[in-house]
């Protein structure tokens, strides 16, 4: 039922689904105390006054929402993909050009699943994939991704293994790093000034893939003209120690989302301990 009501606003106009998306999160934004103090102390943990953006980044976070069904099943020439103005993508044609395979790491800025698709029309690309917690959801989460040159992996050691032959095939793999990893995969590094629980997987895939990593970050356009995806590289070499190379990308991470601050998911705990982490520094000082 869910994935047919989800085929069926596909249809609707792309404009219309982010305005009725940026009505369902203000309301969530008014009528739910926890995610509102979540969204704005985040938004204040990053140097923001939560007073003048917080209800700009509730509706751009429903606004990410109301867009996925033409994001994930509109198809041909009217699908949203094709509405994507994209910039630099002479950086990923180099590291195919020296045979090197590309990681994007695009954070929850924008419309993330437009940036895979934008580069599934370039070759093959392998995503991450952590099913979503409410089992209604699968089905439409799995229909959405079965794409030309799109395929998905788990989240898991398998999958792990799944991105990496991909690179070692010289395709293209892309990641959320700003996702909380599950215990014993990751390391508390700072990110905007607070430690975070950060995935330790870019490093050890570029190390291990010959990978060149690309961010990616896919802006939204108003009234529903479509998308930037700006892509460029990342700016110095990963080092070799994981809890330096973690710093790296958040700070890296820090940088695109505060060219547009209001279209990034605030409201995602991301601060959170995973079951079974060691406690950050702060607490364990």
């Amino acid at each position: 039922m869910l994935l047919r009501v989800f085929r069926w606003l596909s249809v609707l106009p792309l404009g219309l689904l982010q305005a009725l998306g940026a009505a369902l999160g203000l309301t969530v934004y008014a009528a739910s105390g926890t995610y509102r103090q979540r969204l704005r102390a985040n938004l204040q943990q990053a140097g923001y006054e939560p007073r003048l953006l917080a209800r700009k980044a509730a509706a751009q976070a429903g606004r990410m929402v109301g867009e996925l069904p033409a994001v994930w099943f509109r198809q041909g020439a009217k699908a949203p993909v094709h509405r994507v103005r994209v910039i630099g993508k002479e950086h990923v044609d180099a590291a195919r050009a020296q045979g090197q395979g590309v990681l994007y790491l695009t954070p929850h800025l924008g419309c993330f699943d437009v940036s895979a698709q934008s580069a599934s029309a370039w070759g093959p690309i392998t995503v991450m994939y952590r099913p979503p917690r409410k089992a209604a959801l699968q089905p439409v989460a799995l229909a959405s991704r079965q794409r030309h040159n799109l395929a998905i992996a788990p989240a898991n050691l398998a999958g792990v293994r799944q991105l990496l032959r991909a690179l070692r095939a010289g395709e293209a793999v892309g990641l959320l790093p700003d996702q909380a990893p599950s215990s014993g995969e990751g390391v508390w590094a700072d990110f905007f000034g607070r430690p975070a629980y950060t995935m330790t997987l870019p490093a050890r895939l570029v190390q291990l893939g010959n990978a060149r990593i690309i961010l990616a970050s896919a802006l939204r356009l108003p009234r529903g003209r479509g998308y930037t995806l700006l892509l460029e590289p990342f700016p110095q070499a990963l080092d070799a120690d994981p809890q330096r190379a973690a710093t790296q990308i958040n700070h890296a991470l820090e940088a695109l989302i505060r060219r547009c601050p209001e279209q990034y998911l605030w409201g995602y705990n991301r601060y959170k301990r995973p079951p079974g982490a060691p406690p950050p520094p702060e607490a364990a000082a």
